[in-house]
């Protein structure tokens, strides 16, 4: 019978960090991850399926959180703001006590270019998911698209911003900026979407 390790995932998933951080994800294996948090290496592989997973194992999650948002928003709610309740809800997927291991993370990620197009294939991933739940709420095509696209960029954006070093403010805050600029930045397009007649009718 498989001895019982209480919190296995979570020491193997902090060791592999610090690891990462001080040695380099390349130059990190299993097996260190795994004496390094005083397991074995059967262990860390009953975890995750390879030490690239310690990195994205919450993609489920994560992707779910956005969902949650989107069916949260009352029926008859625009696109948009169906996108400010999903970045709401993904924004309490990351309290303020995940804010140092997010940016060591990060760092990690930041190192390693094979890891970045990962990151970039997650984030690309999230867009098609919430453009999905968009249409399935009746939200059509292109404007599901360019809300779900949009929806991620926010989320990227203050996502940087909150793992900042010097950043004190929650990600719910961040994210709430930076959607409101992008909103100040919508409202002052507007007089671009006029067609020539209208705006030749607006001069005369």
């Amino acid at each position: 019978m498989a001895r019982w390790e209480p919190g296995a995932a979570e020491r193997l998933r902090q060791a592999a960090l610090e690891l990462f951080a001080t040695r380099g994800f390349e130059q990190t294996t299993a097996t260190e991850i795994a004496q390094s948090a005083g397991l074995t290496e059967r262990t860390f592989f009953r975890h995750f399926s390879d030490k690239r997973e310690v990195l994205f194992r919450g993609q489920g999650l994560l992707a779910e959180a956005f969902v949650t948002g989107v069916d949260a928003a009352p029926p008859d709610t625009s696109a948009i703001d169906i996108v400010a309740s999903a970045l709401q809800s993904v924004a309490s997927f990351f309290p303020d006590e995940r804010r140092s291991d997010s940016r060591t993370r990060q760092f990690v990620i930041d190192q390693n270019p094979a890891l970045q197009e990962r990151e970039r294939h997650k984030l690309a991933g999230l867009a098609t998911t919430v453009a999905d739940a968009l249409r399935a709420r009746g939200v059509d095509d292109l404007a599901a698209r360019l809300a779900a696209e949009s929806c991620i960029t926010v989320f990227g954006i203050a996502f940087t911003q909150w793992i900042r070093e010097d950043e004190q403010r929650s990600l719910a805050e961040i994210a709430a900026d930076v959607f409101g600029e992008l909103l100040t930045l919508a409202g002052k397009a507007t007089a671009h979407r006029a067609t020539p007649a209208d705006r030749a009718a607006g001069q005369s």
